[in-house]
């Protein structure tokens, strides 16, 4: 059986991740990574597959399945998507999630012109977590639903930081607030905006004589990312960033508090958690497995954007509808 022949479009944290990932997946190979960078410069890490300057995409339509982009949602992505699926099915992990109505409508818009798939807000939230929201409210229609980020990097949150003028690196951090979560679990159904549930923390490495405060400000009322929350900016030296944050984790909880019976008596609790040592190696992993469904979808003659509620489960999985039914079920 051949492979799934995948690509990537950008070499950061997250790409190194799907590079790592592709290896475990035995249906899979990395047939080239694409980058806006000098490729003489960049070098996978264990791949033979070649890298590949960003402008020599189109050169590449009928070599490639999947192309799976891994840029950041803040200003990467909202190019790049819609350019790339211009030609290829692709795969992002797009995830300012006020903006995916919006986001979707354009990459649909192109993708159905251009008869390509694109599956978009891949990872884990957007991603997993969207899932288990929609069936615990499916399957729990008399009550709440709570999600909880944290305490860990954000890939997005740390990008868009970064992308401030005079930032040269940063590293932020979402911050459940226990009062929030403790009143969550016990059935309260209290109700908390975005900001009485998490607080942020940036630790910003910034330019020599760099306007400290005006960075500080400029973060702080960042729309879609920070405007609505409690936002401490810590200014640290490069050293400190590295020795202290340079690590990647990160986690999450969704939880839904509801009522069941004619007379809504019994109280019951759902809780779906992860907790992850890297965060950019297991939002790439959920993206692998995703760009098998895609290349599937595509084999079927579908085309236009999709999101992670348009696949079933099955089309994850390099195992056979007979296997998973005799392995899981």
């Amino acid at each position: 059986m051949s492979k799934i022949r995948i690509a990537i479009v950008g070499y950061g944290n997250l790409g190194r991740g799907v590079e790592s990932a592709i290896a475990q997946n035995a249906d899979m190979e990395l047939v080239a990574m694409f980058t806006r960078r000098d490729p003489s410069t960049v070098k996978l890490q264990k791949s033979p597959a070649p890298v590949c300057a960003y402008d020599d995409l189109p050169q590449w339509q009928g070599k490639i399945d999947v192309m799976i982009l891994c840029g950041g949602s803040a200003t990467d992505l909202v190019e790049q998507s819609p350019y790339v699926a211009q030609w290829f099915n692709i795969i992002d992990s797009y995830d300012n999630h006020s903006q995916i109505p919006e986001y979707f409508a354009k990459i649909d818009e192109v993708a159905q012109k251009n008869a390509t798939v694109a599956l978009i807000s891949v990872g884990w939230d957007p991603g997993l977590l969207s899932v288990q929201r929609m069936y615990n409210t499916c399957i729990l229609p008399q009550g709440q639903t709570y999600t909880f980020w944290g305490k860990g990097v954000s890939q997005g949150h740390s990008d868009a930081v970064r992308r401030v003028q005079s930032v040269l690196d940063a590293r932020q951090y979402t911050i459940p607030i226990d009062s929030a979560l403790e009143q969550v679990r016990q059935g309260e159904n209290p109700q908390l905006s975005p900001g009485q549930r998490h607080r942020r923390e940036c630790f910003v490495v910034a330019e020599a004589g760099a306007d400290l405060e005006k960075i500080s400000q400029e973060i702080k009322s960042m729309p879609g990312y920070f405007v609505e929350y409690e936002t401490t900016v810590h200014f640290i030296s490069a050293q400190e960033l590295a020795e202290e944050h340079g690590d990647l984790p990160h986690g999450g909880r969704v939880i839904h508090s509801a009522l069941t019976g004619f007379d809504l008596e019994h109280k019951q609790r759902v809780e779906f958690a992860i907790a992850l040592d890297s965060n950019p190696e297991f939002t790439a992993s959920v993206i692998v497995a995703h760009a098998r469904a895609v290349q599937r979808l595509s084999a079927q003659g579908q085309k236009g954007a999709f999101t992670i509620f348009d696949i079933a489960p099955g089309l994850l999985s390099p195992e056979s509808p007979e296997e998973l039914r005799r392995k899981y079920l």
